[in-house]
């Protein structure tokens, strides 16, 4: 079926905000990239509110690209909403789009609530955009560091260690196991680092390869949401968009079967996307949501006891939006301490390396005059 959007007739304004140059979002590829998807729900969702028609909405936000691809990506939604498909449909069949996004647009559609919707997908792409350029800042000096310290150890390895060793030869004198052992890693070092990077590209085969597997999916999830501080960040971006998907829909009078049913589709993570079926099934059987929902570790304790409460005053679509709201706080917090956490440990680290060659390539040298005598 087409889309009717004769109930939007509210005319809504989004602020527009002025970016200079150096806040433009760096694209190498040629995909419909997330700048790109937050430009195009921004102008569709004003548009749409501002009751243009569906046809000429799209026409108009077709203009504004530059790219020939974008232009012929969006050409191909019009075309297939104007022959009768739904907008979701269209999006869903370009494989342009996440199934959180063309999910989210069949909600908007089904509830009549399409121009809420796309301002939510611009929303969330613009707390993507803004986290995805928090972490390359974050990253960006360690990465330097890191690169610039791993040429620094090739130098040492393959020509200032080989120089003390023999020297230390000359004398004929015992080495310290430290020495030692520093001295048999710089012999060794091309064929470590070897190991290493083809150990690295056989790591990131077997994850292309596996990565759509359900023992896999399992087993990645459990390592990552345990690994320090990123484990928690992680389950907080999954907990934001969980609320922030039950917000809309149960707003929108949604059943919650039915919401839950959607939601298991929309959310990508296996802890989250298991546990939902369940979920769904103990409702069906009278278990209230929050009770069922204490079952799975990972979901929090705020989660779980704010979701009690909320069933108890039947308020759950406030407490998802309120939810959502909190977690996106924290999660600009926590990825602005990354950066904070990080250089620390990253210069401590680099200071053992270093200092422990240096230790033990000096330390024999106190013990030359002896040697010498």
């Amino acid at each position: 079926m087409g889309i009717d959007l004769s109930s939007y007739n509210k005319t809504v304004k989004i602020k527009s905000k002025k970016t200079s140059f150096l806040s433009k979002e760096i694209q190498f590829s040629k995909g419909f990239s997330d700048k790109k998807k937050e430009r195009f729900y921004k102008e569709l969702a004003i548009l749409i509110q501002s009751g243009i028609d569906f046809k000429q909405a799209l026409e108009i936000v077709i203009e504004q690209y530059k790219s020939k691809v974008d232009k012929e990506l969006i050409g191909k939604i019009k075309h297939q909403v104007i022959q009768g498909k739904s907008l979701h449909e269209a999006m869903q069949s370009s494989r342009k789009f996440s199934a959180y996004e063309y999910y989210s647009v069949k909600i908007g559609e089904e509830t009549r609530k399409l121009d809420q919707v796309l301002i939510e997908l611009q929303k969330y792409f613009e707390r993507k955009i803004k986290m995805r350029r928090q972490l390359i800042s974050v990253f960006t000096y360690p990465s330097f560091v890191l690169a610039v310290t791993f040429g620094v150890l090739y130098f040492m390895m393959n020509n200032v260690v080989p120089m003390f060793s023999s020297v230390f030869k000359q004398f004929g004198a015992e080495l310290p196991p430290l020495t030692q052992k520093i001295i048999n890693i710089s012999h060794n070092f091309s064929t470590i680092s070897g190991v290493f990077i083809f150990s690295l590209i056989a790591i990131i085969a077997f994850h292309f390869f596996n990565k759509k597997k359900e023992w896999y999916r399992r087993v990645t999830s459990r390592v990552v949401l345990k690994t320090p501080f990123f484990g928690a960040l992680l389950r907080k971006i999954y907990m934001s968009r969980l609320s922030q998907s039950l917000s809309l829909l149960l707003s929108a009078k949604t059943p919650l079967v039915t919401s839950l049913d959607l939601t298991h589709k929309m959310i990508d993570f296996y802890p989250i996307e298991s546990s939902l079926s369940k979920v769904k099934a103990d409702i069906l059987k009278g278990v209230a949501l929050g009770e069922s929902l204490s079952k799975y570790s990972v979901y929090d304790h705020k989660f779980v006891s704010m979701v009690k409460v909320a069933e108890q005053i039947n308020k759950l679509d406030n407490m998802f939006e309120r939810l959502s709201e909190q977690y996106n706080e924290e999660i600009e917090h926590q990825t602005k301490m990354i950066g904070v956490v990080l250089e620390p440990v990253i210069i401590i680290i680099i200071g053992l390396i270093v200092g422990v060659i240096m230790v033990a390539m000096y330390s024999p040298m106190f013990d030359l005059s002896k040697i010498i005598g």
